[in-house]
């Protein structure tokens, strides 16, 4: 005889024990499945608002140093003009630059309207024809 003991064989459950059982499985494995969604979702959502918390920080700060180049363009040219002229020319560079930014975008927002997804409504309206039977050129 040895030392060690034989551990006793688990219990055979029925059919109908395991088949009653299946409902009361299927719903603990969804809440689990749901609680660990939820904790993923959250985990992701909390990060991505730590990058775009700093994302916008970063574009304040390139905001100012937009500003001191600004500047730093207004100080350079006030060493061959007067200050007042040289934040004028400044202004007018940036005036001008704005105003073809604005144009382009004007033409293109032009270009795209109506807001209408006309390539998928005309592929819809073929299927419709393919469906009905009608051939249209």
């Amino acid at each position: 005889m040895t030392d060690r003991m034989i551990p006793p064989r688990p219990r055979r459950r029925s059919l109908v024990e395991l088949l009653v059982d299946v409902p009361r499985l299927v719903s603990e494995l969804v809440t689990a499945e749901i609680e660990q969604l939820k904790a993923e979702l959250t985990a992701k959502v909390k990060g991505l608002g730590i990058a775009a918390g700093l994302l916008a920080a970063a574009a304040v700060v390139l905001l100012f140093m937009v500003g001191v180049l600004l500047t730093a363009a207004v100080l350079a040219l006030s060493l061959v003009m007067p200050g007042w002229a040289a934040a004028l020319v400044v202004a007018a560079v940036l005036l001008i630059i704005a105003a073809i930014l604005g144009w382009i975008g004007y033409v293109k927002l032009k270009a795209d309207m109506p807001p209408l997804p006309s390539d998928t409504i005309e592929s819809v309206k073929k299927d419709i024809d393919v469906v009905r039977g009608v051939h249209r050129p």
